[in-house]
């Protein structure tokens, strides 16, 4: 799976820049909420870890294809990870134990969508849209029950995997001067954690709502 997403990402990175020589370029900024948990299954069991609230900041360059589709490669900083209230997991041991506190995961994502509008009156545009990403771990950390969690990214049992890859989905509205509003989900299909000994597959989840302005 994770050769087949890294496949179509470099595929559509091409794409991207064979479009970009030939048709119109939209650069744009957004920023907004957002809201991360994580979904843990382990020794045939599973948990939904609780939300917390979150942020992202990124920019965009949209590229018109047709006059309903558009590329739309990104690159976006997003803080994932979620709250732990009597889940009784860390990153060094499964129990039975229960423990509180939280897990903040910083990615730089790349994103690359396929957008389609639809004119929505005289103000603007609806627009949908979906596509792979791509996200690199650049810091994490954690606080389980009052005390810092030591989370360390690498490839041994109990680290953090840097790299982490899923799909996006999104839709919103955007306005003929260049403000738009969004929304979107952000499902995880790798698991973030390297853990052999007892089977543990951790990915991320997430929801986005936001404002952007397309120059």
């Amino acid at each position: 799976m994770k050769k087949v997403l890294l496949s179509i990402l470099l595929a559509a990175g091409l794409i991207t820049v064979g479009y970009a020589q030939n048709n119109p370029v939209k650069f744009g900024v957004k920023a907004g909420v957002a809201i991360p948990h994580l979904t843990l299954s382990a020794m045939g069991a599973s948990i939904n870890f609780d939300s917390k609230f979150s942020y992202y900041l990124g920019g965009t360059a949209d590229i018109s294809v047709s006059k309903f589709f558009s590329v739309q490669p990104g690159l976006t900083f997003i803080n994932k990870g979620s709250k732990i209230n009597g889940s009784g997991f860390d990153f060094e041991d499964v129990s039975e134990e229960g423990t509180n506190g939280s897990f903040n995961f910083s990615y730089i994502e790349i994103p690359v969508n396929l957008i389609a509008k639809f004119d929505a009156g005289n103000a603007g545009k609806v627009f949908i849209g979906a596509g792979p990403y791509y996200a690199f771990a650049i810091d994490a950390n954690g606080k389980i029950d009052g005390e810092k969690e030591d989370i360390t990214i690498g490839s041994n049992d109990d680290d953090l995997k840097r790299g982490d890859f899923g799909v996006n989905f999104l839709g919103g509205y955007q306005f003929n001067k260049g403000l738009n509003i969004h929304a979107g989900y952000g499902l995880g299909l790798s698991s973030i954690i390297a853990d052999q000994e007892f089977d543990v597959k951790l990915k991320n989840r997430v929801f986005t709502f936001g404002l952007g302005f397309t120059f």
